[in-house]
């Protein structure tokens, strides 16, 4: 029997699975860490933390799981998207990675849109300038920081800087790299010119390849922390979206993942490069060879839960504690309590700004419609509904776009919500699906370490294998009839508040 190991990089914590080769979990261990925001809207997290998590929970998968570690094939990276860490000629990290829910650098994406031109850019990158992509965070220390950017060597996304600790080579790959906006989108390659105009050196950058290629092999260093064996090969993997679409089989047309994390995404496969003009959803490479994909991104999903959980719900977190339980669980409890629309309560889940259609740094949280009549409970459901009619929002961007919709799997620690996952079937209108695995990103790249690796002949072969639909939810369509009117004030309420979020953030 051949193992093999997916590690996600993530922003609240490093999840690293180890499976069998039909896909089953043999173990797992998950290592938390900090997220720094020094100013409003800036997020920063420490490369080195992202290592320690990695390193430790590697060790305690293989001790937990038992095997000999000559039996792990091999190695994939997960990661968050579009951070960039910083590297000295000693190959030192200068500063803490600005992550990519960080928004300071909406200057940078006005200057990076004045030097290549709006369409131009889009015609490259498949993109417009955004906060959130890696670009502008590079121009960002360029311009404010130029006594550390003058010492860089080397620029990687966090799940690269992991790959170059596991084994000493500067490499990355294209799903992650689409989300640099340095890259040529349709040739799968950097883009001189971009990188040029820009004045970025591409030594700085690590060699790119196709998500399931080889990249590196365990060196000696690594093996002695992790457990793992010195020469596993270590493959390209994917950033965590892609990822995350590999393990939940989002490799062919028509099936569409709704993934409910940090942030919130909606990504559909495309077997040809596909660009919305308006700019509202990213187009990518995917980690499935010479295919792409289309993502609709929200920004501030499961982090809207989880800031009402951290701020509001002291008391669920203590019971849960003395119960044993998720306090999410207990948050469903009270949240099933209430009718869809919650009277009327209607929440914006912009805490981080926005990407998805809005494209907007600027963007705040809103609770719109709040009486005396409202209860924690009604304030819980609403921000999950909020979630999902964001959702909804990048959704109908990609069906707009001629993408066929046939089946919505959901994914994400949302997606094991019975009560969110079928908020999404009511107010989308159609069918949620999960399958047999809850792993996501982990279990993608592990499948393209098998690949890599020789246990699977494809991508496609190995989803096949190890994939399968579990649960159906079907929608109420009553419930969607009321939900598409609360949805419709949901949608003007941010061109309502588009000039108020500006004139606040003025003042801040």
């Amino acid at each position: 029997m051949s193992f093999l190991l997916g590690i996600d990089i993530g922003t609240s914590g490093t999840k690293t699975v180890l499976f069998d080769e039909m896909g089953n979990t043999i173990a797992s261990s998950v290592g938390e860490y900090p997220l720094y925001q020094p100013n409003i809207g800036w997020a920063e997290q420490d490369p080195e933390d992202w290592w320690m998590a990695t390193f430790t929970t590697i060790k305690e998968v293989i001790y937990k799981s038992g095997i000999d570690a000559s039996e792990i094939k091999g190695v994939g990276l997960s990661g968050q998207m579009h951070g960039a860490v910083l590297l000295d000629k000693d190959y030192k990290v200068l500063r803490k990675s600005i992550i990519w829910c960080d928004q300071r650098s909406s200057a940078e994406c006005d200057q990076i849109t004045s030097i290549i031109g709006k369409e131009r850019l889009i015609e490259i990158t498949a993109n417009p300038a955004l906060t959130g992509f890696t670009a502008s965070k590079i121009l960002w220390v360029k311009n404010n920081e130029p006594e550390v950017y003058a010492k860089v060597t080397k620029i990687l996304l966090p799940k690269d800087y992991i790959r170059f600790r596991l084994t000493g080579e500067f490499a990355t790959e294209v799903s992650d790299a689409s989300g640099m906006q340095l890259m040529d989108i349709p040739g799968r390659k950097w883009s001189n010119e971009v990188l040029d105009k820009l004045g970025i050196e591409k030594s700085m950058l690590g060699k790119l390849y196709e998500s399931q290629e080889v990249t590196g092999k365990v060196n000696k260093e690594a093996s002695s922390l992790t457990g793992l064996k010195e020469g596993t090969i270590v493959v390209g993997g994917a950033g965590d979206q892609a990822a995350g679409a590999i393990g939940n089989g989002i490799v062919k047309s028509g099936v569409v993942s709704s993934t409910i994390g940090t942030s919130g995404v909606v990504f559909a496969f495309s077997e040809n490069v596909s660009i919305d003009p308006k700019g509202r959803v990213h187009t990518f490479c995917h980690a499935v060879p010479n295919t792409w994909h289309i993502m609709g991104v929200t920004q501030g999903a499961g982090l809207s839960l989880k800031w009402f959980r951290d701020n509001f719900c002291i008391e669920e977190k203590r019971t849960a504690e003395l119960m044993g339980v998720d306090p999410y669980m207990l948050m469903d409890k009270e949240a099933e309590r209430v009718a869809a629309g919650c009277s009327g309560l209607i929440y914006l889940p912009y805490l981080m700004g926005e990407r998805t259609p809005h494209l907007d740094p600027n963007a705040k949280g809103v609770f719109f419609g709040l009486s005396a009549k409202h209860e924690k409970p009604d304030m819980v459901r609403a921000v999950m509904e909020g979630v999902v009619y964001s959702l909804k929002d990048c959704l109908e961007i990609i069906k707009e776009m001629g993408v066929n919709v046939s089946e919505v799997r959901a994914s994400g620690g949302g997606g094991k919500s019975p009560l969110w996952r079928q908020m999404q079937a009511d107010v989308f209108g159609t069918e949620i699906t999960t399958i047999n695995s809850s792993e996501g990103p982990a279990l993608g790249v592990a499948i393209l370490a098998g690949v890599g690796a020789g246990v699977y002949s494809s991508v496609m072969e190995a989803c096949d294998k190890v994939i399968s639909v579990k649960t159906k939810q079907q929608a109420d369509m009553v419930i969607n009839s009321k939900y598409n009117k609360y949805y419709d004030i949901y949608k003007r309420l941010y061109t309502s508040l588009k000039k108020d979020f500006a004139d606040v953030s003025s003042i801040l």
